[in-house]
């Protein structure tokens, strides 16, 4: 049997295979194979391959072919990377937003110019990409020429990103190549006071990512296997949800996988919120909670919502603590790790975006708001293992629609959203279709994939 595509999303738990059928005409339900993934053993084909045998036994075949394979992963950690700007609330935080569009994780921001120290703690961390930005065009230049200069002397061989003011691009590019280092130019990731200018960096991050997936432990392997580049699965899940804002306008995405949960929205926000709005935002943004997952978290998740108060809900706790696994072996279990998934679900949005707050001035009190806007929001889409899978997904997003009432002053979607999961769980492959096969093919099969549970 040969099929047009498998797709492979190496997580940090499991490596799920897709196959693809139909591509150019009439897509064929995706079928799947699932195997935990082998980072730990030094590579992660050997899952892929054991996956592989899984979809073969689903397909009822011995041999298996396929026109193209492409990959997502998550299983490295992310992209390592230090920030450094100018003023932290204008060119650092635009910068981070970049980052966190691309699967990168941040381990160290700093803002103005900088010294001797920061830059030994750059060296400590050892990171894989340094993101240098400040000033807006053709203003202030002279703090990213003085930290262009002292990254020049950094004993590292990383590759550096200038996305600062326009009109020192030129002599940060001299000072950072006369060093030995490779550099990247692209736009400014703040051009002007309140407008922020993310994409072009964001891309040139996924570049990377796409060359430092090769060297992860365990991931040497991929490109032997591979026609297209490796994206990062936060990624690619990103891409997806720009795509469904296409389709549906403002909407908000959320991710819960073993380790992290993200949070992806594409909105403008309301009108009535833009007024009184401090600082702009991107109209794409992701958030990760390190510390959100269902698994390699889940004692950390355990320990904020409070054993106490679990141990309550659940005079089994003990037991159901032990059992904690992607495969939950009982109905129980299951219920167990939902109350969990809750949790991760409402914290995760509540981080990801702004609230509104009370400003005492010389005039009287002034509302402002800062931060992610998402009371614009009409759709929402959940994803990953517990999202697309258990039968009390539509429990937990379902909550959403509860969350406005009980935190009024944050930037919470106002209305009843309608409610959607991605039932096969391919949010990731189409994210890569779209962008390394064709759009519209994308957009096809998410009209396969998306199951409306609510709203």
């Amino acid at each position: 049997m040969k099929v047009d595509l498998l797709f492979a999303e190496i997580g940090s738990t499991t490596t799920v295979v897709t196959a693809f059928d139909g591509l150019g005409s009439n897509i064929k339900i995706p079928v799947q194979g699932e195997h935990w993934t082998t980072v730990s053993e030094g590579d992660v084909t050997i899952g892929i391959e054991n996956a592989i045998k899984k979809l073969k036994e689903k397909l009822g075949v011995e041999n298996l072919t396929w026109d193209k394979f492409a990959a997502s992963s998550s299983a490295a950690g992310g992209l390592k990377m230090t920030v450094h700007g100018l003023v932290y609330d204008m060119t650092v935080r635009a910068a981070k937003e970049a980052a966190l569009g691309a699967g990168a994780v941040i381990k160290y921001v700093t803002a103005g110019k900088m010294d001797e120290f920061q830059l030994h703690k750059i060296k400590e961390i050892s990171p894989k990409l340094i993101l240098l930005a400040g000033g807006v065009d053709y203003g202030e230049k002279e703090t990213v020429i003085h930290n262009a200069k002292l990254l020049a002397k950094l004993d590292l061989d990383v590759p550096i990103i200038f996305a600062g003011n326009v009109a020192a691009a030129e002599q940060v590019e001299f000072i950072l190549t006369s060093a030995g280092k490779k550099v990247f130019i692209t736009e400014n990731v703040y051009p002007k006071i309140d407008e922020l200018n993310v994409e072009p960096t964001r891309n040139i991050i996924k570049e990377v990512f796409a060359e430092h997936i090769t060297k992860a432990p365990g991931m040497k392997k991929i490109y032997d296997i591979v026609d297209y580049k490796v994206h990062s699965t936060p990624g690619a899940v990103m891409k997806t949800t720009e795509l469904l804002s296409e389709i549906f306008e403002d909407v908000i995405t959320v991710d819960i996988g073993g380790a992290t949960t993200d949070v992806d929205s594409v909105t403008q926000g309301s009108g009535e919120i833009q007024e009184i709005m401090i600082s702009p935002e991107p109209i794409a943004k992701r958030t990760v909670e390190g510390d959100l997952g269902l698994f390699v978290n889940a004692h950390t998740v355990i320990e904020m919502i409070g054993e106490e108060t679990l141990r309550k809900e659940f005079s089994d706790f003990d037991e159901l603590v032990k059992r904690i696994s992607p495969y939950p072996k009982t109905e129980r279990d299951e219920y167990f790790i939902s109350r969990l998934a809750l949790f991760c679900f409402q914290q995760g949005i509540r981080r990801h975006v702004g609230i509104k707050k009370h400003l005492y001035t010389p005039l009287g009190r002034k509302l402002i708001a800062e931060g992610k806007d998402l009371t614009a929001v009409k759709y929402l889409f959940g994803t990953g293992g517990f999202l697309s899978r258990s039968k009390y997904a539509k429990d937990v997003l379902s909550s959403i629609n509860h969350l406005s009432k009980l935190h009024p002053m944050e930037l919470l979607p106002q209305e009843e959203v309608k409610i959607f999961r991605d039932k096969y769980y391919i949010f990731a492959a189409i994210g890569v279709i779209s962008s390394e096969i064709d759009k519209e093919i994308a957009k096809n099969i998410l009209e396969i994939d998306l199951e409306k549970i609510g709203g």
